[in-house]
């Protein structure tokens, strides 16, 4: 019998391999396409799915690549050449809150904003808010040690986890972490799985820190500035001070016309927001706590004095229009055409000098690049733009594209920063991952792969 044989009788209709489903994975939101063919996807229902499969996998010497709902940014979830897909979206329960403890206990497939609604009867809210929040998984933010509107605060999803079930290649089921706040017994080997993509092992289960929801207010701010620099140097300045908003969001000139072309299509937000066409750069600060109104007193005269312009929202409604509208920049950029989804992280000092690099880096290879960024921890998501007037395949993305993109990771990393604030490496990145870690870290990481993952079958060529 054969390894789709073996499969086949061990996990039955949860196999798949006909032609639109091997299709499906080998592409994610990025708009990267594999040219590689997957054998098999697997429709995981259980923790025992995934030991059948990984079992079998180990025994077969097949390459094992977890999914969830294919939301990812950096090609990290695709399917490689002969491999199984271990499709994790349909583990989609919430398994136990606990109120008095203030957790939640998760499979990988709960939807970001379905745990939210879960959580919202309790009076308890989950940190981690990526902007893909509405369709990403909880399993997919574990993997990318995802962030969000809300991380520069509440942090990203590792400050928000206690402890997981992992099922090694081998097929072993493990728990690692635990139910505590507090625990220091051995390695903290969950930290080490939050935002592995997948190279490590396979999330089954996940044990979250949860937070209690505030009657405290909130204030928010939407602010103009006559340039996308002055905007950064507002945003570096209210950090410095010692403020730390719940959410300081950037969006450059390019970002606010294509948000506002969004709205005027009638696709965008509802509510009372903001023209912003014509805007040099649009600022989206929220203060929260007892002392959000004095908190965001002083972040406004910090704005003013930058040279921004800034109003404080007069009711809810227009505080979650204004959240609204930045949160529709993905679905704004989508309707100028292909669009490379890019992610780099500085320090926030850094932030002017980095949005200066990327002007410069669209002008020379006269490609447009939005930029929008999360101010309040330096991570700047760079759009850039494949005009219709360059060739390529569908799927692929142009020489002139990853040009572009190479220059601005090296700008990031020459300013102190990071290729990967929350998206993860995936394929897309792996090329510059040793310029950042160096040789010897490069090392020390592929003996901690193998040590995890011996025959080397869990997601290959990601990463690593």
């Amino acid at each position: 019998m054969g390894f789709i044989d073996e499969l086949a009788a061990a996990v039955g209709p949860a196999l798949r391999t006909d032609r639109a489903e091997l299709d499906r994975v080998r592409t994610d939101r990025s708009g990267w396409t594999t040219p590689e063919e997957p054998a098999a996807v697997v429709r995981a229902r259980s923790a025992e799915d995934v030991q059948a499969v990984l079992r079998l996998a180990t025994a077969h010497r097949v390459p094992v690549v977890p999914r969830g709902a294919g939301t990812g940014l950096a090609g990290g979830a695709v399917g490689s050449a002969g491999s199984v897909v271990l499709d994790l979206s349909g583990m989609d329960r919430v398994l136990a809150v606990d109120e008095e403890n203030e957790t939640a206990v998760v499979q990988p497939g709960v939807v970001t904003d379905a745990l939210a609604a879960a959580l919202a009867p309790h009076r308890l809210w989950w940190p981690p808010d990526p902007a893909s929040r509405a369709i990403s998984t909880v399993g997919g933010n574990i993997a990318t040690n995802a962030g969000g509107l809300l991380c520069a605060k509440y942090g990203v999803t590792r400050e928000s986890v206690l402890g997981l079930q992992v099922v090694l290649a081998d097929g072993t089921l493990v728990r690692l972490g635990r139910g505590t706040v507090k625990g220091v017994t051995g390695f903290d080997l969950t930290a080490l799985l939050i935002g592995s993509e997948g190279t490590l092992g396979v999330v089954v289960e996940a044990t979250l820190k949860l937070r209690r929801t505030s009657t405290d207010p909130v204030v928010t701010i939407g602010a103009t500035f006559p340039d996308v620099h002055a905007a950064a140097a507002a945003a570096a300045a209210i950090t410095a001070s010692g403020l730390r908003c719940a959410a300081l969001e950037i969006m450059d000139a390019a970002t606010c016309a294509a948000i506002d072309a969004l709205v005027a299509a009638g696709e965008g937000p509802g509510g009372d927001v903001p023209a912003l066409a014509g805007r040099g750069a649009f600022l989206l600060l929220q203060t929260d706590g007892g002392a959000a109104p004095e908190e965001a007193a002083a972040a406004m005269a910090l704005v003013e004095a930058a040279g921004g312009e800034g109003s404080v929202a007069k009711d809810p409604e227009t505080a979650a229009a204004l959240v609204a509208l930045r949160r529709s920049a993905h679905p704004a950029y989508a309707k100028l055409g292909e669009v490379l989804i890019e992610d780099v992280c500085v320090p926030r000092s850094a932030l002017p000098a980095m949005f200066d690099a990327v002007a410069d880096i669209a002008e020379r290879h006269g490609l447009p690049i939005p930029v929008l960024a999360h101010a309040g921890d330096g991570n700047l998501h760079p759009n850039i733009v494949i005009p219709p007037s360059v060739p390529h395949a569908p799927g692929e993305i142009p020489e002139v594209v990853w040009a572009a993109g190479e220059e601005l990771f090296r700008a990031a990393i020459a300013l102190g920063g990071t290729l990967t604030g929350e998206h993860g490496v995936g394929v897309l990145k792996r090329r510059w991952i040793e310029e950042e870690l160096g040789e010897d870290v490069m090392a020390l990481s592929r003996r901690v792969k193998a040590a995890f993952d011996p025959l080397g079958i869990l997601n290959p060529g990601k990463v690593w």
